[in-house]
């Protein structure tokens, strides 16, 4: 058995089910005959449990933007849900395409310890990108390099090639609820009714519905246009799948769902994990200043050019096959 550290394990974000959809897909295929015991990352766990989750040889850390500048005995949103001393006490964990979650300083005295000790000194972690790399290299890990968040991986060049040059007659679009701009965000709304017969919304966090809601409280004639997805991961897979659709939004993990589904889509940049995606990988992702050119740069888009590093994933994976 090895032990997964489950990022979307009680999220709020349907998008770290995008995430863990995919992480537990390569590590099914690098590890077939191995059970994966998963635990919460956003939680704390009980004694008993951690004696589990440290049982087991190999431990991975599903990618997420779960690593922080500061470390907390009680964590905070989203921190990874371990005090300090189990730092020396848990099997050390390999990060798999985990991120930074925001542009800061240098880490704090009692996040370099941390990670200095909870990760595994022995495999190399994988990261989302570049930034990452940096900051882990200021808590003193150095054993870790760039593949990109594991989403990303099963973009093939024949998929990407297999995505339509053609402007959709249908669009499904996101806002995010913690990086709000009414202007910018209505805007959006409207200029997608604009643009296309047939708008989606889908809401991917847990207070998107509401802002959502929010935003059109003055504009009922708007929101009756508008149809409204399910709370969940399988009414935007349906939609995807089963319909010729653009996306085009703030929610990253839902762009990139629309790629692994061969539809088109346009992030629109609202911190720092899409646009230093973009950075690396040539993800199409805009500023919010660009909303109005969203449609136009996406006609322009050449998604062929979405380069990963297919070295360093494939580096990466190799090192387990002395495990097995």
């Amino acid at each position: 058995m090895i032990t997964l550290y489950d990022t979307a394990c009680g999220s709020e974000n349907l998008g770290d089910e995008i995430i863990m959809d995919a992480v537990v897909s390569e590590l099914n295929s690098l590890f077939p005959n191995t059970i994966k015991r998963r635990f919460p990352t956003h939680y704390p766990l009980s004694h008993a449990t951690k004696k589990k989750a440290w049982a087991n040889d190999l431990a991975f850390v599903g990618g997420t933007n779960l690593l922080r500048n500061y470390w907390r005995n009680r964590a905070r949103k989203n921190q990874w849900a371990l005090p300090m001393l189990d730092a020396w006490r848990m099997t050390p964990a390999v990060l798999m395409g985990v991120g930074w979650n925001t542009y800061a300083p240098t880490p704090e005295f009692k996040a370099r310890v941390f990670y200095r000790n909870a990760l595994s000194k022995k495999w190399l972690h994988s990261v989302r990108d570049a930034y990452t790399v940096e900051k882990l290299n200021q808590c003193g890990v150095s054993n870790v390099i760039n593949t990109g968040c594991p989403t990303l991986w099963g973009l093939s060049s024949v998929l990407l090639s297999e995505i339509p040059n053609k402007k959709m007659d249908k669009v499904v679009f996101t806002i995010t609820d913690y990086r709000r701009d009414e202007e910018q965000d209505l805007f959006l709304l409207r200029y997608l009714l604009e643009h296309y017969e047939e708008v989606h919304f889908w809401p991917q966090g847990s207070g998107d519905l509401d802002y959502f809601k929010s935003l059109l409280s003055d504009y009922p004639e708007c929101s009756k246009q508008i149809n409204i997805l399910g709370m969940d991961l399988s009414s935007f897979n349906n939609l995807l799948q089963f319909q010729s659709v653009d996306y085009i939004g703030t929610r990253l993990h839902a762009g990139v769902r629309a790629l692994q589904n061969k539809r088109r889509a346009m992030i629109i940049s609202v911190d720092n994990r899409a646009e230093e995606m973009r950075k690396d990988f040539n993800l199409p992702v805009i500023s919010r200043s660009e909303i109005d050119m969203s449609v136009s740069k996406l006609d322009d888009f050449d998604f062929s050019g979405i380069c990963l590093p297919r070295e360093e994933i494939n580096q990466w994976k190799q090192q387990f096959l002395e495990y097995k």
